[in-house]
């Protein structure tokens, strides 16, 4: 088995990277990899200013741009489980040669997945970087709480990869349009998780897909860790402590795990059975 996971994770990261990283010369990629999280996030503080009274001195806007920041990481991991079956699939038809390999697909998907998770981290430390620097977050390397941002990383990212391997192996099963799927279900949740406004503003019939979501749960994580005692200005999860969040986190993890072995397996045979593993789409 570990020879299985060594054989199968460390090539699908370093194939993932290059599949990221290599479409342009290191200098555009820098470029891009800079202006891109920066333009999106002066859109979100732009509008925010627009709107309020306090602007940057008030701490809902530092709750706000922590929880743009980090959703990053919802389409850079989660809905690039998606992207990774469409690029084999469609753009390099290498996914049939991939079925017939000695490796075990479940660790593919994953190696694939740290791979966007990277430019992920890349983006999510580029944005926080120009929030200290130029968009006055106060955040103080000083006063993060180390050990609960770096569990409640693992437990994010974990979730987000069984996420991303259940929409991913959906989207193998799909023949008309596949593409859209993964941002599609990424803007979605981003409605839902409490990343830019509290749950508690949605139509009530709404509020319970807020609070199944594990990333409302993490991003509370995060921007206690980061911000401390600051990280109450939205009262929505404010009466739970942070063992309670975590435990809520880990439970929905333990979910999404099991979901993910599930439905690895159904479209797994679904897409055997119809043919869907080098199949083309309108691509």
């Amino acid at each position: 088995m570990l020879k299985t996971f060594r054989n199968t994770f460390f090539p699908a990261a370093w194939l993932g990277w290059q599949i990221e990283s290599n479409w342009t010369d290191p200098f555009l990629f820098i470029i891009f990899s800079i202006l891109k999280p920066i333009a999106s996030v002066m859109i979100l503080v732009f509008m925010y200013n627009a709107v309020s009274r306090n602007a940057a001195d008030s701490p809902i806007y530092s709750y706000i741009y922590l929880g743009n920041a980090f959703y990053i990481y919802v389409g850079a991991v989660m809905a690039g489980g998606s992207y990774s079956i469409l690029d084999d699939r469609e753009r390099y038809r290498s996914l049939k040669y991939i079925y017939i390999a000695p490796i075990n697909i479940p660790i593919y998907l994953l190696g694939r997945a740290v791979a966007r998770f990277i430019t992920g981290t890349i983006a999510v430390f580029i944005t926080l970087s120009a929030g200290v620097l130029f968009f006055k977050v106060p955040l103080n390397i000083l006063n993060i709480n180390w050990l609960m941002l770096i569990s409640a990383m693992i437990l994010g990212v974990a979730c987000l990869t069984f996420m991303g391997i259940v929409l991913g192996m959906w989207t193998l099963t799909l023949r008309t349009e596949p593409w859209f799927i993964g941002e599609a279900v990424a803007a979605a949740l981003y409605l839902f998780s409490g990343a830019i406004f509290p749950i508690t503003i949605l139509p009530t019939i709404l509020q319970p897909i807020g609070f199944i979501m594990p990333m409302t749960y993490w991003l509370e994580l995060i921007r206690r860790s980061l911000l401390g005692s600051g990280a109450a200005a939205f009262p929505t999860l404010a009466g739970f402590s942070d063992i309670q969040l975590f435990g809520i986190l880990g439970i929905i993890t333990l979910a999404f795990g099991l979901i993910a072995s599930f439905a690895y397996r159904f479209f797994d045979k679904v897409a055997r059975d119809n043919g869907m593993i080098d199949a083309q789409s309108n691509f």
